[in-house]
């Protein structure tokens, strides 16, 4: 079972809170797709790499937020990432918003990344080269 990988570090600035006095959910979007960006190089190599090489490149055919608790204006985050499954065409990673000074969960945001061909414009098949380098990735069961 892998350990989570840091994806991004970031700071909840008072101009993304909202009237009740906390972040807004559209920061909670900005922050983990954000995050999502650095996945590939970390996992795999480039996205440059992935369609030079190898002729694909990933697309998020879904992203659900959970939320957990607020942060406010000054609150530091980390952004983790857990590779949850691996499919045929997709795998899902599950990201994580952890306050700096507690390690408390403060949101998740599951992500399904399908591999696609961009000259058909359609999925593809994950490339051997990059199922086998993830597989030692994956977390098979999550502890809650």
């Amino acid at each position: 079972m892998s350990e989570p990988v840091e994806i991004l570090r970031g700071v909840v600035h008072p101009w993304y809170c909202d009237i009740f006095g906390h972040m807004n959910v559209r920061w909670y979007s900005h922050f983990f797709d954000d995050a999502a960006f650095h996945l590939w190089p970390i996992y795999w190599g480039s996205h440059k790499k992935m369609q030079d090489e190898l002729g694909v490149h990933t697309v998020t055919a879904s992203a659900t937020i959970q939320f957990h608790q607020e942060l406010v204006a000054g609150d530091l985050i980390i952004v983790d990432s857990l590779l949850t499954r691996i499919g045929g065409k997709s795998c899902t990673f599950l990201e994580r918003m952890l306050h700096v000074d507690t390690g408390e969960v403060h949101a998740t945001y599951e992500m399904v990344d399908v591999f696609f061909d961009p000259k058909t414009r359609k999925s593809a098949k994950i490339p051997s080269p990059i199922k086998q380098a993830i597989e030692s990735q994956l977390v098979e069961h999550l502890d809650s």
